[in-house]
């Protein structure tokens, strides 16, 4: 496919390598995109491996079926069902799982998709667009209160109480149902931006995450990914934006951590909690050659963590 062809996978060599790849290791790809990462597992596993990918995006589906090889098998679902599709396919354990999170370049590049304001198109923004309401639909019955809640918080828009009252006031004149309307009625709203960014870029983040449960849904898979480890497994899992990133690191960072006791507690080093992850590095992020070969890397963080203890 040629859509597939022109996305760029970011920190492709980098993650791959952070999974520690074993020839004969059963490995995840929660988000297969266009299939980046995939493709390169495949070619580090040997003949005994196995790599099952998962996406909710039919256009993603449509491209993985291209991969003909018997270790590789891709499962039409959210990375926030990883446990059940594991589950369903009798793989009770794997020795890595990747999460590349947010929208590919195919995504934000296909017009119809909504996910972009560089194009007219019709507002959908939804990840599987065979299932659940298009952006245009839940701005025509959104509350004001809950649409100003969502701006803020998953845009950190400043302006979210402006933005949310402007929009109410113009779908009650017409409903808005395209990307340049969204894009003119915040325009029209915020006056002042960071310098190059457009004015409606916070709030087409909130609306996607939102309506997406990608916040929800990443907190919700990443106890399940610790789970399914091995010992020594790998949780790899690249953000592009704080958010994000936010709930990765703190997540990782606790489960490093294992159980809190209580300050002079008397008791033997020996008996601490130990966390169930060890911490893999630091965080990694693009290098300025990838940023100037894809602009879109320059936000990306990549966090590694590795699994200490099975079964405990």
């Amino acid at each position: 496919m040629n859509e597939g062809l022109a996305h760029v996978t970011v920190l492709l060599q980098e993650a791959v390598e952070a999974l520690h790849i074993k020839p004969a290791g059963v490995y995840v790809d929660g988000t297969f995109g266009r299939g980046g990462h995939s493709r390169l597992i495949l070619q580090k596993l040997g003949a005994e491996g196995r790599l099952v990918a998962l996406d909710k995006d039919p256009l993603a589906i449509a491209a993985a079926r291209e991969i003909d090889d018997p270790r590789f098998q891709i499962v039409h679902r959210g990375f926030c069902e990883l446990d059940a599709v594991l589950r369903e396919l009798s793989v009770p354990q794997v020795d890595g799982v990747l999460l590349d999170l947010g929208v590919s370049s195919p995504q934000l590049d296909d017009a119809q998709r909504g996910f972009s304001f560089r194009f007219d198109a019709p507002l959908d923004m939804r990840m599987d667009t065979s299932r659940g309401l298009t952006a245009a639909q839940w701005l025509a019955q959104v509350e004001e209160d809950l649409l100003k809640e969502v701006i803020r918080d998953y845009g950190e828009e400043r302006f979210a109480a402006q933005i949310a009252r402007a929009l109410v006031a113009a779908r009650a004149k017409q409903p808005i149902e395209t990307t340049r309307q969204l894009c003119e009625v915040v325009a029209q709203t915020v006056r002042t931006r960071e310098p190059g960014q457009n004015p409606a870029t916070r709030t087409f983040q909130a609306i996607r995450i939102y309506l997406n449960r990608e916040l929800d849904e990443l907190a919700q898979v990443l106890p399940h990914c610790v789970e399914h480890l091995n010992n020594e497994g790998r949780l790899v899992v690249i953000s592009f934006h704080s958010l994000e990133d936010r709930i990765v690191k703190r997540f990782m960072r606790d489960a490093a951590q294992g159980d809190k006791l209580p300050r002079n507690l008397p008791i033997r080093a020996v008996e601490i909690p130990q966390g169930e992850l060890r911490l893999i590095g630091r965080a990694v992020r693009a290098t300025p050659e990838e940023v100037d070969a894809n602009p879109r890397s320059r936000s990306a963080v990549m966090r590694v963590a590795e699994r200490m203890r099975v079964g405990a």
